[in-house]
């Protein structure tokens, strides 16, 4: 599946947190909504990533944007990597990958000269129009959480980014 890229609708997502509560992004219509695409909780770089998202928190939330982290983890999974690193954003499992397929973030990776399929590192800046308004197709963990928040400002003055 191809990246949705700025312009184009978002992909429909309705995913269970670690309580279970269905979230879906049709429910945001009105209001922005970061979504990042992990690999898998509490490893090194999803970490690093997550607790940028959680250093920024309240400035993306002032913004009037919730914060979604999607993975193919279990609940379990998201309620234990949640509450060790005082994440206070959604995360939500994707465990059939179905909406990472949907986004292009299941995609071919290599590891140690291994192929396989996974979750490639990606994040995508939804608008109240529940188009994309920015994507971020490869991502680096160190820092990006601050690109995503210039982005949104940026994107909430209408400046193109």
């Amino acid at each position: 599946m191809s990246i949705p890229q700025p312009g184009d609708p978002a992909p429909e997502v309705a995913l269970p947190d670690e309580t279970g509560t269905m979230h879906r992004l049709s429910d945001r219509r009105g209001s922005w909504t970061v979504i990042y695409f992990y690999p898998k909780d509490d490893t090194p770089g999803c970490t690093t990533e997550a607790c940028g998202f959680r250093d920024l928190h309240s400035d993306i939330s002032g913004q009037g944007a919730e914060i979604w982290g999607i993975s193919p983890d279990g609940s379990g999974a998201h309620a234990a990597f949640r509450a060790k690193y005082g994440l206070p954003f959604t995360l939500l499992s994707d465990e059939d990958h179905a909406v990472a397929e949907a986004y292009g973030a299941w995609r071919e990776k290599t590891n140690y000269g291994k192929t396989y399929m996974g979750i490639g590192r990606s994040s995508f800046l939804v608008g109240p129009d529940g188009t994309v308004a920015r994507t971020w197709a490869n991502v680096k963990a160190e820092g990006h959480a601050e690109e995503v928040r210039a982005a949104l400002e940026e994107a909430r003055a209408g400046r193109p980014g």
